[in-house]
């Protein structure tokens, strides 16, 4: 379904950016069998933007829809993980240039969830929190990578 959300932004700078209201990503967090945490990730499909990288599900977010709403939205369109198995934390701008931000959406789940991948993924898994950067992450989410881990350090996962 398309939203009102779907298109393209391009800045000052030349820089073509998803989503005409900004855009929104869900890091979904879950307790690992080491003790640790796992978090969810799109293998994103070859045809799509950034194919073959890894990512975290999401995208544009529509007028009328909070941060927090259109990352659970796009992770229910994109893995089939719903809202109410999950319990969100907080949120981080990870991106943010005039006109266009993307915004992290930090949440928890109290097991690793199955899930079910639509046609922008080539695959979903779990990984271990300190196995992310061991895959090629999507440029977006590599250079925000750290800076979350920073913020999910300071927040107890839910159990």
């Amino acid at each position: 379904m398309r939203g009102d959300g779907d298109g393209w932004v391009i800045s000052e700078g030349g820089g073509h950016f998803w989503g005409r209201h900004g855009a929104a990503g869900l890091l979904l967090r879950a307790p690992g069998p080491d003790g640790t945490f796992a978090v969810l990730l799109q293998h994103r499909a070859p045809w799509s933007h950034q194919g073959g990288t890894w990512a975290l599900p999401g995208g544009a977010r529509d007028s009328h829809e909070s941060v927090e709403e259109a990352a659970v939205r796009e992770a229910l369109e994109e893995t089939g993980v719903q809202a109410d198995l999950m319990t969100v934390r907080t949120t981080v701008v990870t991106h943010e240039v005039p006109g266009w931000s993307y915004t992290t959406v930090i949440a928890d789940a109290t097991e690793q969830l199955r899930t079910v991948p639509n046609r922008e993924s080539s695959e979903l898994r779990w990984v271990a929190e300190h196995e992310v950067a061991d895959l090629p992450l999507h440029p977006g989410f590599a250079a925000s990578w750290e800076r979350l881990r920073v913020v999910t350090a300071g927040i107890p996962l839910l159990s």
